[in-house]
Order: structure tokens, then sequence, then C-alpha cells
């Protein structure tokens, strides 16, 4: 299978005062296309330093990152940004969602920042697909943290991203709403055919997924397969 992420030999490391304190160490890795893949490990492990790095919002110290056949290293920022928002969609533990415009506003911003005419028809679909047909004009603050959680899911998918992102996606929310959130994420991702990279404590959720990476203290413990086809 083709590889849509190719991460090696990376490393990280910030100032802290006259230190150096090293988050993520020698970090190699692959992804291939379509697969489900979550990196795990407990709170201070490095987890969303390296989704930044994935993803191209923050740059390593050494090692390379190779995303949708991009060397980021080669791009400058207004390159990656390009590069982001044409293959990659988020999902974020706090949604992120714009609170001064509308559920369906909100979707529909990737789209009409491409200019694409279909923008309005596509959100209503996808909030359809989410159960939110009759919340299109709600504001987030109308919205209870599962609505807006699934709002943040319509609006990732929207412009058919290639690689999907989500940074503890059910983290602020309770366990029945999570688990629907999580049912609707893997529905959607399997409909679109997306590759999907968890980024999650939670190791039934990382269960789910094909691929498991673990952290600790910026290391890779294991990076095993799963059961799951």
């Amino acid at each position: 299978m083709p590889k849509i992420l190719k991460i090696s030999g990376l490393e990280k490391t910030y100032s802290s005062g006259n230190k150096q304190l090293t988050v993520l160490h020698n970090i190699s890795f692959e992804v291939e296309k379509g697969q489900t893949f979550s990196i795990v490990g407990p709170s201070g492990s490095g987890k969303t330093t390296l989704l930044g790095l994935c993803a191209g919002l923050d740059q390593p110290n050494s090692g390379n990152v190779e995303l949708c056949g991009e060397d980021l290293g080669d791009l400058n920022e207004d390159q990656r940004a390009q590069l982001r928002n044409k293959n990659v969609g988020f999902i974020f533990q706090n949604f992120q969602l714009l609170p001064t415009l509308t559920a369906l506003e909100n979707v529909s911003v990737p789209l009409e920042l491409q200019g694409n005419k279909e923008a309005v028809a596509k959100s209503k679909q996808l909030l359809e697909k989410v159960g939110l047909a009759n919340r299109y004009h709600h504001y987030p603050s109308q919205l209870s943290g599962g609505e807006q959680q699934r709002v943040a899911l319509a609006r990732a998918f929207v412009n058919a991203p290639s690689i999907l992102f989500a940074d503890e996606p059910t983290g602020n929310l309770d366990e029945e709403t999570g688990e629907k959130v999580i049912q609707l994420l893997f529905e959607l991702n399997k409909e679109a055919g997306t590759t999907l990279v968890i980024i999650t404590h939670d190791l039934d959720l990382a269960n789910r997924t094909q691929q498991i990476l673990r952290l600790k203290g910026g290391q890779i413990l294991t990076n095993e397969r799963t059961l799951v086809q």
C-alpha cells in the first residue's frame, strides 16, 4: 500500500531557561493510505507535539516528515498551509468552532475559502449525516458538547481530506456521547476512504484502529498492528 505519511528520525526539543527539553526522540513510522492509525500514551508523552509535526503545524529540530508525497522540510509556511487546506482535516478535543458562525457556516467555511459553489449544499448533506439537520442555524453556544463535536466532524470531512488527524476527539465528552461521536467518525471515515490518525490516551479507542503506536517519554515504546481489518 502507498504511504500517506512517512516519519523518519524525528527530534523535537524546546529551550526552557538554559536547559534543553527533549519532547520527542528518534521517532520513525509510516502510515498507509486509507489506514486507521492511533498514537497512544500518557499525558506528557509527546502525542500532541507529534501530531503538530506530522501535519506541518510545527517543525522538528531534525528528522523528516513526508505528508501526501511532499517533504514538509522543502516547503515554506504558505506552501505547508496550502497542502493542509487541500489534503488535511482536523478534529480537536475542544471542538474549535467559530462562535460567531452557525453550525452550517462553520462547516462550509473550508469549502467557501476554496471558492466552492457547492459549499452550502455539501455542508447540509454532512450535517444531515451526523444527525444535525435540525441544527443548521444554531450557534455553538446553543449546542451541547456532543453536537459541537458532530459539527466539527462534518467540517473535518467536508473538503474530502486525504488524511484526518483527531486529537483526543472524545476528551471533553461523557462516555455515551463520546461513543456516538466515535461511531460517526469511523462511519464517515470508512465511507470517504480517508486515512485516520487518532491521538488518544484511551486504549479501547486505539484498539479499534488497525495500528497502534505507543509513546512514552517522547520515545516509541511499541508500534504494532491490531486484529482490526
